[in-house]
C-alpha cells in the first residue's frame, strides 16, 4: 500500500474522529454557557459597532474579489472589473455558507462561462485566487503561531510549543514559495491539460499582500464585535486555527467549528456568553447578510450575461 492509498484509507475515519470530537466538545461548553447573556448581549451592541463591523466586512469581500484581478493578467480575454468583481463577491459569499465546491469552483465556472470565459481561463483565474487566500493565509499564520502570541490550553492535542513549530515550517514554506518566484527557471506545469505558471516575484508578493489582508479583515469583524478586553493578535490567531479545523471537518460555514475552537481558545479571556454572542453577530454580518446580497447580485449578473459577455480566445 502506499502512502497516497494508506492516506485516503484513514482520511475518512479520522475526518469523522475529528467532526465528534468537535460535536462533543460543542455540546458541552453549550451546556455551560449561559444564554440568557449571549441574549442580552446581542441587544446591547451599539449601532456604530454594527456599521463598523459591516464596512469591515465590505472591505473583506472587495479584497477577496480583487483575488480574482490577479488571476485576469494570466488569461488572454479582455475581462474588465466591472464583469471580475461580482463574480468575486458572489462566488466568496457562496463559497463561505455552502462550501468550496459551491462557491469557489461550481459558481465561478457557471459565471465566468455565462460571461463568455473558456473554461481553461476560468482555471487559471481560480488556482491562482485559490494560491492567494493560502498563501496569504500561511505567512500570516505562520508569523502569528511562531511568535507565541496564542497559548493553547492545558490538554489540547497541539501544545503551544507545537503550534510556534507549525508556524516556524509556515514561514519557511512561505520564504521557499517567493524564492521559488525569484530564482526557478521553470515557469510553466501542465496538469491534466490546465497550465499552471509560477508567478514574478512581484506577483507572488501582492498575492501575500492581499491574501493576508483579507484574513486580517475577517479578524478585524470579530475583534470588533468581542469583547473590549481581548487583544487583536490573539483574536486574530483563534481565527487562523479555527480555519485549520473548518478545512478538516469540511463543514459548511465551519458551522459549530468557529464557535468551539474560539471559546475553547478564549473562555479564560472572556466570557462563554459574550464569546458566543460575539461570534453569532459576525455569522450574521459577514455570513448570511453577504449571502443574501449575493443572491440579488446573482439574479443581476444572470439577467446581464449577454450584455456582459466578452470575446472567446484560446484558453
Amino acid at each position: 500500500m502506499t502512502s497516497e492509498s494508506r492516506f485516503k484509507h484513514w482520511k475518512k475515519p479520522l475526518t469523522i474522529a475529528f467532526f465528534l470530537l468537535l460535536i462533543v466538545l460543542f455540546t458541552l461548553l453549550a451546556r455551560r454557557i449561559d444564554w440568557s447573556e449571549v441574549v442580552q448581549t446581542l441587544g446591547d451592541f451599539k449601532l456604530r459597532t454594527l456599521l463598523i463591523a459591516s464596512g469591515l466586512t465590505l472591505c473583506s469581500f472587495l479584497v477577496y474579489a480583487s483575488f480574482d484581478l490577479i488571476g485576469r493578467t494570466y488569461i488572454r480575454q479582455d475581462l474588465g472589473w466591472k464583469q471580475i468583481l461580482p463574480v468575486g463577491i458572489i462566488s466568496y459569499a457562496f463559497n463561505l455558507n455552502l462550501s468550496a465546491w459551491v462557491g469557489g469552483i461550481a459558481m465561478r465556472y457557471r459565471l465566468y462561462s455565462r460571461l463568455g470565459v473558456s473554461t481553461g481561463n476560468i482555471a487559471k483565474i481560480l488556482g491562482l485566487s485559490l494560491a492567494t487566500n493560502w498563501f496569504g493565509y500561511m505567512a500570516l499564520a505562520g508569523v502569528i503561531f511562531s511568535s507565541g502570541l496564542v497559548t493553547m490550553p492545558p490538554g489540547w492535542k497541539v501544545s503551544s510549543s507545537a503550534l510556534q513549530g507549525i508556524g516556524a515550517l509556515l514561514v519557511l514554506v512561505s520564504l521557499g514559495y517567493l524564492a521559488a518566484c525569484q530564482f526557478s527557471k521553470k515557469r510553466a506545469w501542465s496538469i491534466r491539460g490546465i497550465e499552471i505558471n509560477l508567478p514574478s516575484l512581484r506577483m507572488a508578493c501582492l498575492q501575500l499582500a492581499l491574501g493576508a489582508l483579507n484574513w486580517s479583515l475577517m479578524a478585524a469583524v470579530i475583534f470588533t464585535l468581542l469583547p473590549a478586553k481581548l487583544d487583536y493578535p490573539l483574536v486574530l490567531g483563534v481565527l487562523l486555527i479555527s480555519a485549520i479545523a473548518g478545512v478538516v471537518t469540511h463543514i459548511p460555514a465551519g458551522l459549530g467549528v468557529l464557535e468551539a475552537v474560539f471559546i475553547g481558545l478564549l473562555q479564560h479571556e472572556a466570557s462563554r456568553g459574550s464569546l458566543l454572542a460575539g461570534l453569532i453577530a459576525y455569522r450574521a454580518i459577514y455570513f448570511i447578510v453577504p449571502l443574501l446580497i449575493a443572491l440579488v447580485m446573482y439574479l443581476g449578473v444572470e439577467a446581464k450575461a449577454k450584455a456582459l459577455r466578452v470575446k472567446k480566445a484560446p484558453a
